[in-house]
């Protein structure tokens, strides 16, 4: 003889205590901050020089250049080296702009056309 499955039902309690309890945990859980996880950044605060009484905000920006100029950059660094005052790429840059900045308008014109076209944007990836 087969008896009948007999099913356990659950009986949920709601008591006064039973709830009150609850929100006691609530509010001790919302009052403590919340963990970071370990793979969490902090923010970064934007890149700032302090250059005497001002503060210059820095900006980073990437572009597209021929090899052989890029090659140029690690050529004028080795020379920098050799001058003992090592330069950065961006120190390298920036004194460019400098002396372009001085150039009268045609030097600048005839710089400026000097310079080999290259199509602007990413280069594609190679698989």
């Amino acid at each position: 003889m087969n008896k009948p499955a007999v099913r356990k039902s659950t009986v949920r309690k709601s008591t006064k205590a039973s709830a009150s309890t609850k929100s006691a945990a609530r509010a001790k859980a919302a009052a403590k901050p919340a963990k970071k996880a370990k793979h969490e950044k902090k923010p970064t605060p934007p890149a700032v020089i302090e250059h005497g009484k001002h503060r210059i905000k820095l900006v980073r920006d990437s572009f597209t250049m021929p090899r052989d100029e890029f090659e140029r950059i690690a050529r004028l660094k080795a020379r920098a080296i050799d001058l003992k005052r090592p330069a950065k790429k961006s120190e390298l840059l920036r004194a460019g702009l400098q002396v372009l900045e001085r150039l009268d308008d045609a030097s600048l014109l005839a710089t400026l056309n000097a310079l080999q076209p290259i199509k602007t944007g990413r280069p594609k990836k190679r698989h």
